[in-house]
């Protein structure tokens, strides 16, 4: 029912799965650093938001640079409220597989998070990020404010013009104000901490972001 045809299409919201009322409990404390997943956060901080493919190599990428406070992995840009990972792997509920980072802008710029976003992955494979195929595999930046907003749409325009040097494929990243934000499973976060051989589908173009 759920071929590759059916994951790599954006369902109507009236496909959608329904979801639930009740949110995914993802634990409280972040298994690297141990800060809080959920908040509250200082109020000097930051939130960013991007979508990399598979969100355990995403994570990674992002809890080890510094002046990040914590990392969070879920799900956003669909309609299912509240969904589980078998339902965001149906490609019915519209999600992206994401990670929210919560940064201190006084010790780590959003450009820098930008440039480690389009460096660590391949943003022009639309509904697919390697071998991983299906919308919640797609490249996205969503953003919390107007100054995100376009400074992610300045850093798309930038990198392609760098990209235009070795590939004629288009970059496909949403960039989207910041949708709603659903914790993943407790199990998933960190996951590549808890699980140091396991899975990461990670992958860039071997372009660096020119400066």
């Amino acid at each position: 029912m759920f071929g590759v045809g059916r994951k790599t299409r954006m369902p109507q919201q009236d496909e959608a799965l329904s979801g639930r009322m009740t949110p995914i409990q993802p634990g409280e404390s972040h298994y690297v650093n141990g800060h809080t997943m959920v908040g509250p956060f200082p109020d000097q901080y930051h939130f960013a938001m991007f979508g990399m493919g598979c969100f355990w190599g995403a994570e990674r990428r992002y809890w080890e640079l510094p002046g990040v406070y914590s990392t969070a992995v879920g799900y956003a840009g669909g309609f299912t409220p509240n969904p589980t990972y078998e339902e965001v792997c149906t490609g019915m509920t519209g999600h992206n597989e994401v990670v929210r980072v919560v940064f201190d802008p006084a010790a780590i710029n959003y450009q820098s998070l930008l440039e480690a976003f389009w460096e660590g992955h391949n943003p022009t494979q639309g509904m697919r990020q390697g071998n991983d195929v299906g919308t919640q595999y797609r490249s996205g930046i969503y953003t919390f404010d107007d100054q995100q907003q376009s400074m992610a749409e300045d850093s798309r325009d930038h990198y392609q013009l760098a990209l235009q040097q070795v590939t004629s494929a288009p970059v496909t990243t949403e960039i989207l104000p910041a949708p709603t934000f659903y914790f993943a499973e407790a199990y998933h976060q960190q996951y590549l901490a808890k699980n140091p051989a396991g899975y990461c589908g990670l992958g860039g173009t071997g372009v660096c972001y020119p400066s």
